[in-house]
């Protein structure tokens, strides 16, 4: 079952379906779209960005545009995909508070866990989608918008559950978390120092560090993490060379990338290449 939505003026994008959508991705393929993954009561498995995830059943999980996909197996999953077009997270994010943390945040690929009377609200949300998608009139691009944003707003709710946000956090400091992960995504490729970001949000370097405490991590490693992950992307997935890459990535020096990637992966970039062979 696949039902696809355009918008040809806008060139917006919604597509809801089963595993069938994930089908052609029989390599690894940037997705271009965003992607959200149900099960049902069978597991799926696949892989991100070169990395093998088993999704448990009844479980969601939340991928960026820019993440590269290869499905391995699954059935009876429940597939949403979307591009920019059809809901920009960005422009969108008041309100649905989802920017940062269910997409761009410092969690590689979120995985959701609702509970029984969860999983009930989210397939008769997904039966409201399958009969507004099969309804053709001239407010259905809205209310297709009006369901999408219904359904990030639930996910995000319960990631944030997920993660103790909610507990352990105030909501200051939730907000804070993620408006430098939205700068981080934005900005990775040119700027590298801590002072940067905390400069953005009117912290001090120390204010900033201090508010990431509770996750048991730093601005700084955050920087670190989603410039190796990066990196792996680009030498997995192009023919770039790990100089290539490093200027990419906004190093004037290329053995600054590589001992910075050697310290996460144990590996030099022309080593992690080279063992992908």
């Amino acid at each position: 079952m696949q039902k696809v939505f355009t918008e040809f003026s806008t060139n917006a994008i919604l597509k809801v379906g089963n595993e069938a959508l994930l089908e052609p991705y029989v390599v690894s393929k940037q997705l271009d779209l965003f992607t959200f993954i149900r099960t049902d009561t069978f597991k799926a498995r696949i892989n991100v960005d070169n990395m093998p995830y088993t999704i448990e059943p009844n479980s969601i999980v939340a991928l960026t545009n820019v993440q590269y996909l290869q499905f391995v197996y699954g059935k009876d999953l429940v597939v949403y995909q979307f591009n920019r077009d059809f809901y920009c997270i960005k422009d969108h994010d008041h309100e649905v508070s989802c920017a940062g943390l269910l997409f761009f945040g410092n969690v590689h690929m979120p995985v959701i866990n609702p509970n029984t009377k969860e999983l009930h609200k989210l397939k008769i949300l997904h039966d409201v989608f399958v009969d507004e998608l099969e309804t053709k009139d001239t407010i259905q691009a809205e209310m297709l918008r009006m369901l999408m944003a219904r359904f990030i707003i639930i996910n995000t709710r319960l990631l944030k559950s997920k993660e103790g946000l909610v507990e352990t956090l105030s909501n200051t400091k939730v907000e804070l978390l993620r408006a430098f992960n939205m700068l981080l995504e934005t900005h990775f490729r040119r700027e590298h120092s801590v002072s940067f970001y905390a400069d953005k949000l009117f912290k001090s370097p120390k204010t900033l560090s201090n508010n990431f405490a509770k996750l048991n991590t730093t601005p700084l490693l955050l920087i670190h993490e989603r410039i190796v992950l990066e990196a792996k992307r680009l030498l997995i997935y192009t023919d770039k060379t790990a100089k290539e890459i490093a200027y990419d990535i906004g190093f004037d020096d290329a053995s600054h990338l590589s001992r910075l990637f050697k310290k996460h992966t144990k590996l030099t970039p022309s080593e992690f290449k080279k063992q992908l062979k």
